[in-house]
């Protein structure tokens, strides 16, 4: 009876987690403190000089605490169960969860805000605007410092070289949705923070009352179209959709050849650096799955292959 071969040199672990997923957790969790500290400054004083503006800020503020600490939970959460066999590829995507979850927030606070901000131009009320002004802008300092403890580990760049191989160099960063989704909250914080500024100047210096709530609505506008992105984005990989920047490099590579041809393939992302691929190839004799490994040795984003020799 034939032995088995020692199985030890040919497990491996599925740990997806990115490089910089420590870093960006820590980062996260100061911003949160940031926030909360913020949030409640901003609500009370809202509430003592009347100002749509600082109260639709003030609230902004609270529900992007909490989508924040979603976030920072998320990271704790992929951390400690990134070893546990019951999730199948790792925890790579529990932050693009949190983000797809912090995107449906952003939704609804640009809802209320939008909701809000229209009522107040038919209704207005009463406006101090001088307080209100000062504390927005100490909100807009918070959402500075925040945007810049979390853009150390957030980048935009998506570079994909289409010719052959990607660019590489910010990977990790770039495809983190959880830290996006912290980084776009603190941006539409900030961007709250701008224009209630410009709407109590308006106010308290040309007498435009009404710049108020025009300002909410402005918010609210661009608030959505950044919810809908990160869901759109999140969403898609969630969904496991095909990657086809990689799955054309792995395409390219297995048969530029001329011995071999895929007949199936599956590319998605499990990781914020980490995809897997299913390969199903028919070759002439002698192309074998080692074969096909080595041939796509250069395609980095692989971190789980499967191979199927028809």
């Amino acid at each position: 009876m034939a032995t088995l071969p020692h199985i030890a040199g040919h497990t491996h672990d599925h740990v997806y987690l990115g490089s910089s997923h420590d870093e960006n957790a820590r980062r996260t969790l100061w911003v949160v403190a940031l926030t909360a500290v913020m949030m409640v400054g901003e609500i009370i004083a809202g509430y003592m000089t009347g100002s749509m503006a600082l109260l639709a800020d003030g609230f902004h503020m609270a529900t992007h605490a909490g989508a924040l600490g979603v976030a920072a939970g998320a990271y704790a959460y992929a951390k400690r169960h990134a070893n546990n066999p019951l999730f199948s590829f790792g925890t790579g995507k529990v932050g693009d969860l949190s983000g797809f979850a912090s995107a449906l927030m952003l939704g609804v606070i640009a809802l209320g805000i939008g909701a809000e901000s229209v009522l107040r131009l038919f209704e207005p009320i009463n406006v101090a605007f001088g307080t209100a002004t000062i504390i927005v802008v100490v909100g807009l300092g918070v959402n500075i410092v925040s945007a810049l403890l979390l853009s150390g580990g957030h980048h935009h760049e998506h570079g994909h070289d289409h010719h052959h191989g990607h660019d590489h160099s910010h990977a990790g960063q770039s495809n983190d949705n959880n830290l996006r989704a912290a980084y776009v909250h603190v941006l539409a914080d900030a961007l709250t923070s701008v224009l209630a500024i410009a709407a109590l100047l308006a106010g308290r210096y040309l007498g435009w009352g009404w710049m108020d709530p025009v300002m909410g609505i402005v918010g609210a506008i661009v608030i959505a179209r950044w919810s809908w992105a990160l869901m759109r984005d999140t969403a898609s990989i969630l969904l496991d959709t095909t990657d086809h920047h990689v799955a054309e490099e792995v395409r390219e590579l297995v048969e530029a050849p001329g011995d071999a041809r895929i007949t199936d393939l599956h590319v998605w992302r499990i990781g914020p650096e980490a995809h897997a691929a299913i390969v199903s190839v028919v070759g002439r004799q002698g192309v074998d799955g080692d074969m096909i490994r080595a041939r796509l040795t250069p395609v980095h984003e692989l971190a789980h292959l499967t191979v199927e020799m028809r």
